[in-house]
């Protein structure tokens, strides 16, 4: 069965078509988009494959499907938004806004911290089901709640699900938004097809994630047994036990959820025509604060992500491990499975890209050979 793709890419620009065929024919690409503006000019614009496992059903250029961690430079966009208009301030304590946060040591733990996964709560200890996971309140209770792993601004731990609800509430009391609400009302003028919470009447655009190994939760018994790094790595990913999608992501109530850490939905499209509003100085953040956002703010060695990493305020700058080109001004985030978003200011250049088919890193071969072909080709130009 021939794989169908669709779309064009600006001459000169060939070899991301070539790269974007390969991913499949090579590289167990089952469903995929990838989009590419430079300086205010869309030069990139592919989609192939299929939305579901069955490869029965296209992908399309309005296809929606989860991008996990890409939506964390998304959320923390709309929290530097309200940095930005005085609302919020990155040293301003979050219990200030949120009084019950303070709890568990955690009184100090500021803006700032949490948008640089220094808050000290990467995980909830309390023992949640996944019907907790679908109620806002008792999640953010909960995490409010929780006795901080460690004191706020010590370290780095990536909130890899925590972060959703530890911005997005930030975000909710500052603003009286919740964060999906306030997602569309940025994104629509700009056409930018992204989601935190897909309505149900845009749920058939939705594309179903194949998981290239089934990834089951623990059993409570065996994470109850676990101290330390263990325990916490397994409560960060699997309390409640579908945080990380596990069991639930291709279920409406899982693409429904405002969750911007994990359950984010969107178009390549989407994620690119955001990071090229980003680069048009004031569009969507003071060029001050998006160059101070985009800068290293906290190095380290990250016991949930077991390396060396590098996290601005949200967005994470190009690094030798994780790089965006070869610029160094480069920032964006990656997403389980390697969807990424990111915007090159010294090209001009935003990028999106996501697929379907899951394989639990970051970075992959797939998005590495589009990043490639697409600054091949502007060398070429």
């Amino acid at each position: 069965m021939s794989t169908p793709i669709e779309g064009w890419v600006a001459p000169g620009f060939e070899p991301v078509r070539d790269a974007f065929a390969a991913n499949f024919a090579e590289r167990g690409e089952v469903g995929a988009g990838v989009h590419v503006v430079v300086r205010g000019e869309v030069v990139v614009d592919l989609v192939g494959g299929w939305r579901d496992a069955a490869r029965t059903e296209p992908w399309r250029p309005d296809t929606l499907v989860n991008v996990y961690s890409v939506g964390k430079a998304l959320l923390a966009l709309l929290a530097l938004q309200l940095v930005d208009t005085g609302e919020l301030g990155l040293d301003q304590p979050v219990a200030e806004l949120w009084p019950e946060f303070a709890e568990g040591g955690k009184a100090t733990a500021t803006v700032a911290h949490a948008l640089t996964h220094r808050a000290g709560v990467p995980a909830i200890r309390q023992r949640l089901t996944d019907e907790d996971l679908f109620h806002w309140d008792r999640m953010t209770a909960a995490l409010a709640a929780t006795e901080a792993w460690f004191p706020p601004g010590e370290r780095i731990a990536y909130h890899t699900n925590t972060f959703g609800h530890l911005v997005g509430e930030i975000v909710r009391r500052a603003s009286g938004q919740m964060p999906g609400e306030r997602l569309r009302a940025v994104a629509e003028p700009l056409g930018a097809d992204v989601w935190f919470g897909v309505p149900e009447d845009e749920h058939h655009r939705c594309a179903e994630v194949v998981w290239a190994h089934d990834r089951p939760a623990p059993d409570p018994a065996t994470v109850d047994g676990l101290e330390g790094e263990q325990l916490l790595n397994a409560l960060a990913h699997f309390n409640p036990p579908g945080y990380s999608s596990v069991g639930l992501v291709n279920t409406p109530a899982w693409r429904s959820l405002p969750l911007g850490s994990t359950a984010g939905h969107a178009t390549a499209a989407g994620v690119a025509r955001m990071y090229a509003a980003l680069l048009e100085p004031g569009r969507l953040l003071s060029p001050t604060l998006l160059a101070h956002a985009t800068r290293p703010q906290a190095v380290g060695h990250c016991p949930i992500l077991g390396e060396e990493v590098t996290f601005g305020l949200g967005f994470t700058p190009t690094t030798p491990r994780r790089p965006l080109g070869p610029n160094p001004r480069s920032f964006g985030h990656f997403g389980t499975g390697g969807a990424l978003g990111f915007a090159d200011p010294d090209a001009g250049l935003a990028f999106g890209y996501v697929m379907n088919h899951v394989v639990p890193r970051w970075q992959s071969t797939r998005n590495r050979a589009l990043i490639d072909a697409v600054y091949a080709a502007l060398a070429a130009r």
